[in-house]
């Protein structure tokens, strides 16, 4: 009776009046003094608060809650756990019950009970209910706002102390589960997008910013093992309720996600996200393209530099993509079924962002693994000639020139912010090859972009920026120049690729389709290389390129405008680069022939040409002499100077070699024409049959025909390709195993000739001696 009695006095006659504080000190010293008397306590203050609860008595409901607190605030021992059972029932009656008001109380109080900390464990103690009434309470749909602002912070403040109260104790239920992580996260992410959108104006001190605060206190208090647990509800709510769309709630998310985590964590996040782009392969290319913008943006946040143990396959998952939505593009579906349709400017707004997130990717990358990535997509580029077409069946060419021109746009945004000191480990061969394979291509697009990428690739000192224009007028002092002379890798580099970089510069330069675009673009590669590489053998190098542009009789088929661009090219470089170091002689010559353009001949000039609305003249193009730059004036310049020891490099006009990447890139014209420039007399012969005179109306008709040739080498290869894709094995290793046996008698016959032993002077033939490759050597033969 001394019991019930200490806890009756706390409560006054007067609701209003509040806790009598000095019969609560009483009760507080008898519990402190008998701690073994604290489960009667507790369950007598439950059954009292229950029947006032019962009588609809709120006042001294309220007032039983302020004293179990008080109790719990001054009990720390270890029976505190018998008054624990008793306090959270007696919330869980509060939370039942149909009263806001009631809730808000609840809650507030398991918040100070989730503050204190406990000595001593308990194993049998479960919070699923408040979990899932705390969740419920993040839902409220109340049809008073304010009354549904204060439920919904109740909630997430109860959500908030669940998960301080169980995360760092491991003897607790572990609140990390999926049944509990599929509660809690959709209730934090509601509140987050519903007053986001609808209620902007109560951010501060709303629902939301309370929400923004326990959801960041949730992740960052994710181990490694829980971040997959946390981040699947999250894509499942944005999924459910189509939030994917746009750059809106989705990425805010993810900042909030990406910004919480423990750094070393991040690279799962990128995971979750590429696998679910995977899984939604067949969605929308709104959904698509959704998810990927999420991607980037986590790329960039993400700030440890990698983005886990498998960064090739992160772009081969993004590449995938690529290919996918081009086969939606061209069939109109993005399914196989072909019942749901999409539209060009939904796949080409995904494209864009997959090429962008390709890019933020790369940036978070050391330059080691930038390297390893451009390689990676080189190695997924169709090359022309070989892999004509790639992808589905239903892509076709058509496809496959998307594909080039989406990843060499990827390989743009990756080779941008590339930097390396040394250009033999940014360029090595088995990237440059196939990349200057794709200045052969008849695409245009496709052109500009590999001239783009060798640029940004080059150009380490960023002044690629201040060359895009072709202009006479251009200021070097602009530019950032090289403080010393060419490394020793820079060298090495220059000998070992320069011409095959020239010979591409050339056949690029005589490319028909070509625009103002091209010929600037050029302009800016030339300019970075000498900036950038240029030694004496290398600037004369590139003065011999120019000399055999401007003369080159193969460029009377082209246009007026190609022909007048590639004169203007001229120019524009040879202006460039008689300031960046050869004597002042040499640019007085250039400044002379410019000049004199200027009088006779501006539409030889790139302000005239490379602009709008270019002024051409009409009729045929004729070049005065006067109007070229001479190979023997720019020696005289040359002499006496650094150069002059490579002067006689002048006197053998540069000429491109053919190599196999005519015949690959389908560009045999240039190469054919170019062969044509080394004349060869035969002398005569009477026993020699005659043959047919090559005058100019022959080679005009072997290109007018040459179209039908290239069609029928066209059906050809698809014909191989078709044979190998659909044959039988067994025929297509017939096939082969014939191939085998003509090599195999061919290599005898050479053989036999190899092995065949001189005649001798009496003229009896010599004994045949035994092939070396049929002598048999014993078996302890020791060599």
């Amino acid at each position: 009776m001394c019991l019930c009695r200490l806890v009756d006095n706390i409560f006054p006659e007067d609701p209003e009046e509040g806790l009598v504080k000095a019969n609560m000190e009483k009760l507080t010293f008898f519990a402190l003094s008998a701690p073994e008397k604290l489960d009667r306590i507790a369950a007598y203050l439950s059954e009292r608060l229950t029947r006032e609860l019962n009588r609809h008595r709120y006042g001294y409901v309220c007032i039983a809650m302020e004293a179990m607190e008080q109790l719990l605030l001054a009990c720390h021992c270890q029976s505190i756990n018998l008054l624990v059972e008793s306090f959270l029932s007696t919330l869980r009656l509060l939370l039942e019950a149909d009263k806001p008001h009631l809730h808000i109380l609840a809650t507030n109080s398991f918040v100070k009970f989730a503050n204190i900390e406990e000595d001593t464990p308990s194993y049998h103690r479960s919070y699923d209910f408040f979990v899932s009434r705390f969740s419920e309470m993040c839902h409220s749909d109340h049809e008073d706002l304010d009354t549904r602002n204060k439920i919904r912070v109740s909630g997430i403040r109860g959500l908030q102390g669940v998960v301080r109260k169980t995360v760092d104790d491991e003897l607790q239920v572990n609140i990390w589960e999926p049944r509990h992580m599929e509660q809690i996260v959709p209730a934090l992410l509601v509140n987050l997008h519903g007053l986001f959108s609808a209620f902007p104006s109560l951010f501060s001190g709303s629902p939301a910013e309370q929400t923004e605060v326990c959801f960041r206190e949730l992740l960052c208090r994710a181990a490694y093992g829980h971040i997959n647990n946390a981040i699947k509800p999250v894509l499942m709510h944005l999924d459910s309720h189509s939030l994917w769309q746009g750059r809106g709630f989705a990425v805010q998310c993810f900042q909030i996600i990406m910004y919480s985590i423990q750094s070393q964590h991040s690279h799962l996040v990128i995971q979750q996200l590429l696998g679910h782009l995977d899984a939604n392969s067949r969605s929308p290319a709104s959904v698509r393209a959704g998810i990927v913008e999420v991607l980037s943006e986590a790329a960039v946040i993400e700030a440890t530099g990698s983005v886990g143990p498998t960064v090739l396959e992160v772009f081969n998952t993004l590449l995938r993509q690529l290919r996918q939505s081009v086969d939606y593009q061209l069939t109109g579906y993005y399914d196989n079924a072909g019942k749901h349709k999409t539209s060009s400017i939904e796949e080409k707004k995904l494209q864009d962002a997959v090429i962008k997130t390709i890019g933020s990717f790369a940036n978070t990358l050391p330059i080691y693994q930038r390297s390893e990535v451009m390689l990676f997509i080189m190695g997924k580029i169709p090359v022309p000639g070989i892999y004509p077409a790639l992808g589905s069946p239903n892509s076709g060419f058509e496809g496959s020139r998307m594909i080039q021109v989406m990843l060499l746009k990827s390989l743009l945004q990756v080779s941008e912010h590339y930097e390396s000191s040394n250009l033999l480990t940014a360029l090595p061969s088995s990237f440059l090859e196939p990349l200057l394979s794709f200045t052969l291509m008849e695409d245009p697009e496709i052109r500009l972009l590999v001239l783009s990428i060798l640029t940004s690739l080059i150009d380490r000192r960023h002044n690629a920026s201040r060359l895009t224009t072709a202009s006479l007028a251009f200021d070097v002092s602009s530019l950032e120049m090289k403080e010393d002379r060419c490394s020793r890798q820079d060298n090495l580099f220059m000998r070992k690729h320069a011409q095959r970089l020239y010979r591409h510069v050339y056949l690029a330069s005589r490319e028909e389709n070509s625009g103002r675009s091209h010929y600037q673009a050029l302009f800016t590669l030339l300019a970075v290389l000498s900036v950038e590489l240029a030694n004496e053998e290398v600037v004369v190098d590139l003065i011999r390129l120019i000399l055999a542009l401007q003369v080159d009789r193969t460029s009377e088929c082209l246009s007026v405008f190609n022909r007048c661009g590639i004169h203007a090219l001229c120019a524009a470089f040879l202006n460039l680069l008689s300031q960046l170091g050869p004597p002042p002689t040499l640019h007085q010559h250039i400044t002379q022939v410019i000049e004199s353009r200027e009088k006779d001949a501006p539409h030889l000039l790139p302000e005239v040409v490379f602009c709008d609305k270019p002024r051409l003249p009409e009729g045929e193009l004729k070049v005065d002499e006067a109007l070229l730059f001479i190979q023997s004036k720019i020696c005289e310049a040359l002499a006496g100077s650094s150069y002059s020891t490579h002067c006689e490099r002048f006197n053998t006009p540069y000429t491109p070699q053919l190599t196999e990447e005519d015949r690959l890139s389908k560009r045999k014209s240039i190469g054919d024409a170019v062969s044509l420039q080394v004349d060869m007399e035969l002398p005569f012969c009477p026993d020699t049959p005659q043959t047919e005179q090559i005058t100019f109306e022959t080679l005009k008709n072997a290109i007018e025909d040459r179209g039908v040739v290239e069609e029928e080498e066209r059906r050809k290869r698809m014909e191989v390709v078709e044979r190998f894709q659909t044959a039988p094995f067994e025929e297509i290793a017939a096939h082969c195993g014939a191939r085998t046996s003509l090599l195999q008698s061919k290599l005898n016959q050479v053989f036999e000739l190899i092995i065949r032993p001189p005649p001798s002077p009496s003229g009896h033939s010599a004994p045949r001696s035994t092939p070396v490759y049929e002598m048999k050597f014993p078996d302890l033969c020791v060599y």
